[in-house]
C-alpha cells in the first residue's frame, strides 16, 4: 500500500508562485505513475498533470505553460511547481498514484489535499 501526503500549499496574490510536494512512502514509488488532480468549490476533481515513472509529463490545457509536474524516485517524492497563478487555479489540489500501466482515472492511491488559494 502508498500513503501519500501533499504539503506546500497556502495563500498567494494573483501572478505569485507555490511548490506543492507529495511524499510517498514504500519503495514502489518509482514505479507509479503520478498525477496532481485539483477541486474547486461546487466544481468536479479535475486533472492538472501526469508523470510517468520514466518523466514523461501531460498537462492540462490550462495549466500549460505556467505548471511543472516532476519527481525525485530517490526522495519518493512528486512535485508540482505552479507559476503565474491565476484566481481560478484556486482549488484543493491532490496527489495520486496509480501502478503501471493503469490510467490515472482508474483506482489509486490519492493524498489528503492541500489548498491554495489564489487572491489578492
Amino acid at each position: 500500500q502508498v500513503q501519500l501526503v501533499e504539503s506546500g500549499g497556502g495563500l498567494v496574490q494573483p501572478g505569485g508562485s507555490l511548490r506543492l510536494s507529495c511524499a510517498a512512502s514504500g519503495s514502489i514509488f518509482s514505479t507509479y505513475t503520478m498525477a496532481w488532480f485539483r477541486q474547486a468549490p461546487g466544481k468536479q476533481r479535475e486533472l492538472v498533470a501526469t508523470i510517468t515513472s520514466s518523466g514523461s509529463s501531460n498537462y492540462a490545457d490550462s495549466v500549460k505553460g505556467r505548471f511543472t509536474v516532476s519527481r525525485d524516485n530517490a526522495k519518493n517524492t512528486l512535485y508540482l511547481q505552479m507559476n503565474s497563478l491565476k484566481p481560478e487555479d484556486t482549488a484543493v489540489y491532490f496527489c495520486k498514484g496509480v501502478p503501471w500501466p493503469s490510467s490515472v482515472q482508474s483506482g489509486g492511491y490519492w493524498g489528503q489535499g492541500t489548498q491554495v488559494t489564489v487572491s489578492s
